[in-house]
């Protein structure tokens, strides 16, 4: 595997929050995908176009300055906002959830989502960005449920400590094959391999994010010891825990000037 860029495993680095809103005209064309922009306070900056007939907006504008709680059913922002909370408080990306949202048809589906936090140069943190994909199929095929939901929220929050895969089915009220197969199609992995990318996601944060000592890390991202976190770090860097932290130490570049012809 290739060896990470320098800021790989950082927070989305800018002057302003301004800066990313040029962003979302990107996604107005995909209108299985919602993007967001949201300040610390939870307050919408920018949103895609797909949230126009979600929301039952008239312009996407029209939700600058609201926040969930005005946008969607409530139980759906409530997760959304203790989402976010996780993220400012803990300043780490929020990764692979399982949440339920509303179609653009107006009927209530499943969605991954992805959360980004954003700083500013001098670390400050400024807000988030999200991306949220619309699993369609998946939700009319009846592969994404609430218990399955539980399991992937269960195997985040507990994969420091061992999970058998008896123990997740049961959490998702399925059977292990059952359980596996579900993993498959949403995450294109085994459930295993989802509980190691799990765990090895919290470690590079930590890695790269604290001055914690690595054997320390290891623990408590759940790896038997310090050398398999060593030997998953640089088979999915490319890079050795103390170089990738090194790495991240390093300041980032200033983007060269533009040229004037």
């Amino acid at each position: 595997m290739h060896a990470v860029t320098r800021s790989a495993y950082r927070p989305h680095v800018v002057n302003s929050l301004a800066d990313t809103l040029f962003v979302e005209a990107l996604f107005d064309r995909l209108p299985d995908v919602v993007f967001s922009v949201k300040d610390t306070t939870g307050r919408y900056l920018a949103v895609s176009g797909a949230c126009v007939p979600r929301c039952r907006l008239r312009d996407k504008r029209d939700a600058v300055g609201r926040t969930a709680h005005e946008l969607f059913p409530g139980h759906m922002a409530d997760r959304y906002c203790a989402q976010d909370r996780q993220l400012f408080d803990a300043g780490r990306p929020v990764l692979d959830r399982l949440d339920l949202t509303v179609y653009n048809d107006r009927r209530p589906g499943w969605c991954l989502s992805q959360k980004q936090p954003v700083v500013d140069r001098e670390g400050r943190l400024l807000g988030l960005i999200c991306i949220s994909k619309d699993l369609t199929e998946l939700t009319r095929e009846g592969l994404v449920d609430d218990g399955f939901a539980r399991a992937v929220d269960h195997i985040q929050a507990h994969c420091a400590r061992q999970l058998s895969l008896q123990e997740l089915a049961d959490v998702a009220g399925l059977s292990p094959a059952q359980l596996d197969r579900r993993m498959k199609r949403v995450f294109h992995s085994t459930t295993g391999e989802f509980v190691r990318r799990t765990r090895l996601e919290a470690a590079l944060h930590a890695i790269t994010h604290t001055r914690q000592p690595l054997a320390h890390v290891a623990a408590d991202s759940g790896f038997c010891d310090q050398s398999a976190l060593h030997r998953q770090c640089r088979r999915a860097t490319g890079l050795s825990p103390r170089q990738l932290r090194l790495q991240a130490q390093q300041p980032l570049a200033p983007a060269p000037a533009a040229s004037v012809q």
